[in-house]
């Protein structure tokens, strides 16, 4: 990994605390549990949407000088991002998903047997995986320079005497 992999290593530790406790929730599904799970992924959805807030600003500011794409940014695609850390973190990003999914599933209807149940918040959880993605992208992705976009002088000269 290169040097700037902080991002990286707080996104794979978020996601395993995101598995232990939303696993944990599933299993044992008593109150305890269900809060635990429930503010975990309260507090990771939180940080997601701080990290992805975060980003755009970012993003925005370096567009003057940068020709950024939003799948670039929290998708990780095209050169601009290295391959061990598009892998790393879009894996994270998809591990969120599945154990939101599988957790959800495996307990549809809450203690009561009425349908819904708090493991659902889980699904807000891949906020992180898309905030930390574009932090990342923003802060170490190496992008082509925005092309000049401002008419060169003969373009205006030609355009006066046109006009």
């Amino acid at each position: 990994m290169e040097r700037h992999d902080a991002i990286v290593r707080v996104d794979v530790a978020l996601t395993l605390v995101f598995a232990v406790t939303a696993t944990y929730a599933a299993i044992v599904f008593d109150t305890t549990a269900q809060w635990v799970g429930a503010v975990t992924a309260m507090v990771l959805f939180t940080i997601g949407v701080f990290a992805f807030l975060w980003s755009y600003w970012s993003a925005v500011q370096r567009s003057r000088t940068d020709d950024i794409a939003v799948t670039q940014l929290y998708l990780l695609m095209g050169p601009a991002i290295p391959t061990t850390v598009r892998r790393i973190m879009n894996l994270t990003l998809l591990a969120q998903f599945v154990i939101a999914f599988a957790t959800t599933l495996a307990r549809p209807n809450g203690p009561e047997g009425n349908p819904g149940s708090s493991l659902a918040v889980g699904f807000l959880v891949p906020m992180l995986g898309f905030g930390l993605n574009g932090l990342w992208a923003v802060t170490h992705g190496t992008f082509e320079a925005r092309r000049q976009t401002t008419p060169s002088d003969e373009e205006i000269r030609q355009n006066a005497d046109h006009g």
